[in-house]
């Protein structure tokens, strides 16, 4: 074999392995925000603390043993440990599967009641479009669950569902995206935008979202999103004590 050779099959391995890395890297519109987490802010100056309900469905949860300690709210709660250090962060989950938007809001009061968090990252949005249920009736149940936490003090990452090539073309979610950027923008509260993150991922090749979802790479893509997460809170609540990009 000549040495040209050798050189072009080298550089085809180098292609394809850089092509198939798995990079957390998104474009900077998805952790910017120019809402405030002003709670956050506060809490975390004066008492050194950060206690955070997520809140969602089945997409917000991984199988097995090992699976909440691998899905997202865990890796958050492990990145913001990093990113905040002397501060005590807790994560705790809400999240059960086939919940639409409105059974989530007539359980908010006793999920506020139960912990009272500091900030509540709600993820929904997945069931009520897989179910169709009417996109106005979904914004009033997401404006009824905002107002709620917002009484309470709280403050609310609102995120949207995630993106897989296979279920795009069944089901029709961008009208309940829409809601969400919508309700965010009209109350001020940052949007985690996992859905363009994760298009951009499987468009990049950091991820391939097209073939089969196997465990290791659905862990890769939720600590990617637990990081990516805990650099949207850092930003928007301007906690700067560590200047570190976890997710580059």
């Amino acid at each position: 074999m000549t040495r040209i050779a050798l050189v072009l099959i080298g550089t085809l391995l180098a292609a394809r392995a850089l092509a198939g890395s798995q990079s957390c890297e998104v474009p900077d519109y998805v952790t910017h925000v120019d809402a405030p987490l002003t709670r956050v802010s506060a809490v975390v100056a004066k008492d050194h603390r950060l206690d955070i309900l997520v809140l969602g469905t089945g997409s917000s949860a991984l199988p097995g043993v090992e699976g909440a300690r691998s899905a997202y709210p865990a890796r958050l709660e492990a990145a913001l440990a990093k990113r905040l250090p002397g501060a005590a962060v807790t994560v705790r989950t809400e999240v059960k599967t086939r919940r639409t938007t409105a059974d989530m809001v007539n359980d908010l009061e006793k999920y506020l009641l139960d912990g009272k968090p500091t900030l509540v990252v709600w993820q929904t949005g997945t069931v009520d479009a897989i179910r169709g249920i009417d996109p106005d009736e979904f914004r009033a149940a997401l404006e009824k669950g905002v107002a709620v936490l917002s009484a309470a003090g709280t403050d609310v990452i609102l995120v949207n569902m995630q993106y897989s090539p296979r279920t795009d073309v069944m089901i029709a979610g961008g009208a309940y995206a829409d809601n969400l950027r919508l309700v965010a923008q009209q109350h001020d509260l940052p949007l985690f935008d996992r859905l363009s993150a994760m298009k951009h991922w499987n468009e990049t090749g950091a991820f391939d979202l097209s073939g089969p979802n196997t465990g290791h790479m659905a862990e890769k893509v939720h600590d990617c999103l637990g990081k990516l997460l805990a650099e949207l809170i850092v930003n928007a609540a301007h906690l700067d004590r560590n200047h570190s990009k976890e997710t580059r």
